[in-house]
């Protein structure tokens, strides 16, 4: 079974992108048996993107590498990410307004 992790840092992570620079507001993340799924609130401060948030899906090797290719989520693993979700109010909203009208 997958194990809970919410993440929250004094020093907030800074990212880039092609559309934006900005700082990763909220994370969730659980310890698979072959990675570490991720999800992040990306809250851009410059660029075409300024002002606005976004959600990655993403993972972690078990070194602390950021990984880019496409996060696997295991069915198995819903509960721990969910659990871990629940330390992440505004990434919480974020899907609360994609499954609902």
């Amino acid at each position: 079974m997958a194990k809970t992790r919410s993440v929250s840092r004094k020093e907030p992570r800074a990212f880039a992108l092609p559309w934006g620079k900005g700082i990763v507001e909220e994370e969730a993340q659980i310890a698979s048996r072959h990675h570490r799924p991720t999800i992040q609130l990306l809250k851009f401060t410059d660029g075409l993107a300024a002002g606005t948030r976004e959600i990655r899906f993403c993972y972690y090797d078990y070194h602390g590498r950021f990984q880019r290719s496409p996060l696997i989520l295991d069915e198995s693993e819903i509960p721990a990410l969910r659990e871990a979700l629940k330390a992440t109010p505004r990434l919480r909203r974020f899907f609360v307004r994609l499954v609902e009208a």
